[in-house]
């Protein structure tokens, strides 16, 4: 049967045929148009990029029927179940349902925004994101550049050293505010993206989306790219999903890491209401960058309202854990600081030898923090993610301990 005998395998046609035809379908209207002013991602991205013709992959014309056009193993999967014999098949390269699904479940949070399908990239995670916007828009080599505010998340330091790209840093003030006017006053013409993690890693701290708002009405020679891994841990109004649909310049990066609890598929999303941007995004990702039990399990948990409560309730109940880990972290006499938080973590400060209780706790205690104090406004600071009753309940007992040791060592 023919690929147009499935809707979504229809779908998948007609979406990869927008993305083959973009470039030439731009050429002719960048003709009729000459005199039509050029859109932000036609001034900044990459002009290769632009033009790129993306690779044509099997399953954009046939999904259906004897199939003997991608030289896949016809005998199938080795594996026993039935679910996994559709293994030996590549996936549709569009994932057209699980963005379907995503977009309406984000819709649902936020009542006065409609995300749709066309304004969402499926990726391997939210890394997969960054490195292709950098890649869309920075040449390597050159005076592109990215803006960043540490202390934040090292990828996206790690991906612009990958794709030879300069880092413009801008230190949030030593509370994690974000310094709106010294990141516009360094935000020059060179400047092609700039970063905002909200909330922050390793700063837990929310970003208030006014201030989000604001530099995305002020940066108007680049993208703004809020990355949300933690979002669901804060309030739906706090996201600034609330602004994508009133700037075309603003990138949503979401992931189903944290609060789904499925770190281990690897799936992240980044959301726009600048199509052709999203639609650029899709033509330079690999063919099949997202697996087939990757898109399984994102769409189950996306489409259960059973499993989509569960979520929810682990998410109330790290938040209840929060509280209280928070609480008995400020009771103890040799922690000055524990950081208000917006995740499902908390940065606290120790008086003195952080990273020697770090490693105590880790090679005697068996419990791994994170030791933070090489970032800036960060010294003396240990990064603990919220556990479960027990393993908080363990986390504050090795702490005492191994800080009790470190004093004793330190006296003898």
């Amino acid at each position: 049967r023919s690929l147009l005998s499935s809707p979504l395998a229809a779908a998948c046609l007609r979406a990869k045929y927008k993305t083959e035809t973009m470039s030439s379908v731009d050429n002719i209207e960048s003709i009729a148009n000459k005199d039509k002013p050029l859109s932000l991602v036609e001034r900044i991205a990459r002009p290769n990029i632009l033009s790129l013709v993306p690779y044509r992959c099997a399953r954009d014309d046939y999904s259906e029927g004897v199939l003997l056009d991608a030289n896949e193993n016809s005998f199938g999967s080795p594996l026993a179940s039935p679910e996994h014999q559709k293994l030996s098949r590549y996936p549709c390269p569009h994932q057209l349902s699980l963005k379907t699904s995503y977009a309406k479940f984000r819709s649902s949070q936020i009542p006065h925004v409609t995300i749709k399908a066309e304004q969402i990239f499926c990726g391997v995670g939210s890394d997969e994101a960054i490195d292709l916007l950098l890649r869309i828009f920075c040449a390597p080599s050159t005076q592109d550049s990215i803006l960043i505010t540490p202390p934040t998340y090292g990828m996206y330091s790690v991906c612009a050293k990958i794709n030879d790209v300069a880092i413009v840093k801008v230190p949030l003030t030593p509370d994690f505010d974000l310094p709106i006017e010294e990141i516009l006053a360094a935000a020059t013409p060179n400047v092609k993206l700039i970063f905002i993690c909200s909330p922050g890693n390793p700063t837990s701290k929310a970003v208030p989306i006014d201030a989000i708002s604001e530099l995305c009405q002020r940066f108007t020679d680049g993208i703004v790219v809020a990355d949300e891994a933690y979002i669901d841990f804060c309030q739906p109004e706090q996201s600034a999903l609330n602004l994508v649909p009133s700037f075309q310049n603003l990138v949503v990066l979401q992931t189903m890491s944290k609060a789904f609890g499925l770190a281990g598929i690897r799936c992240g999303y980044a959301i726009s209401s600048n199509e052709h941007l999203i639609q650029i995004m899709n033509n330079v990702k690999a063919p099949y960058n997202l697996n087939q039990l990757t898109s399984d399990l994102a769409l189950d948990v996306l489409t259960s309202e059973a499993v989509l409560a569960k979520m929810k309730s682990h998410v109330a109940q790290i938040l209840a854990e929060r509280v209280s880990l928070e609480k008995s972290l400020a009771a103890l006499p040799f922690v000055v600081k524990v950081y208000p938080s917006d995740a499902n973590f908390l940065l606290f400060r120790l008086e003195n030898s952080a990273q020697e209780a770090y490693k105590r706790m880790a090679d005697v205690g068996a419990v791994v923090t994170r030791y933070r104090g090489t970032e800036l406004h960060c010294d003396e600071c240990i990064r603990v993610t919220v556990g479960t009753p027990e393993e908080n309940k363990a986390f504050l007992q090795q702490l005492v301990l191994a800080w009790d040791y470190i004093q004793q060592q330190r006296s003898q």
